[in-house]
């Protein structure tokens, strides 16, 4: 008696290679394994209802991008005015960090050395369409330009001449404010200008 091993999809036990019973029962769980899969026809509907999907959902995601692109600039304007505070602090000379509204970038330098270069200065651009405007501040001689500025002395305070905010503007109006706090003398990002 000659046994073959029945086809891996088959649960029936083996068969007889002259028996025709043997080979209905291996044809029909070869057909039951092939209707498992997907036909072609059913993956290009699946592909298409994804796209549907994708060019619907795809202006919300872009506008959430947008105030993630503008909430993100301010956390790091926030980390760059802590970084300038500390330096003034560890340094002990006073900081300037300064803000060029029309060149789309700012950054942070040593105020005696900021015509002569500062190894450690830090700049940064910043999207084109983002505004990024320092409210009140007077203007000091940055790299040899006059720009507005925050400036942080020795003890870590911030001087009167600074900015008290800096307004940051997405291209869909919403905005968000980098304001003196009240407890600490820094700066804190908030949702409205007081």
């Amino acid at each position: 008696m000659n046994l073959v091993q029945p086809y891996p999809g088959c649960l029936s036990a083996p068969f007889t290679g002259s028996s025709p019973a043997g080979a209905r029962r291996l044809l029909r769980s070869v057909g039951a394994a092939r209707r498992h899969g997907f036909t072609l026809i059913e993956l290009i509907l699946v592909l298409t209802l994804l796209a549907i999907l994708t060019s619907l959902a795809a202006p919300s995601l872009s506008s959430f991008f947008r105030g993630r692109a503008l909430d993100s600039e301010a956390r790091q304007l926030l980390s760059l005015t802590h970084a300038a505070q500390s330096r003034a602090v560890s340094e002990g000379f006073p900081m300037l960090l300064w803000i060029d509204s029309q060149g789309h970038d700012y950054g942070v330098v040593e105020e005696a050395s900021s015509q002569n270069g500062d190894p450690k200065a830090e700049e940064f651009a910043f999207d084109e369409k983002l505004q990024i405007e320092a409210v009140g501040a007077s203007p000091l001689p940055v790299n040899g330009r006059s720009l507005p500025a925050i400036r942080f002395v020795p003890d870590g305070t911030i001087d009167e001449g600074s900015a008290f905010t800096v307004r940051m503007t997405a291209p869909s109006g919403e905005t968000l404010w980098l304001v003196r706090s009240v407890n600490h003398p820094g700066y804190e990002i908030r949702n409205t200008d007081k």
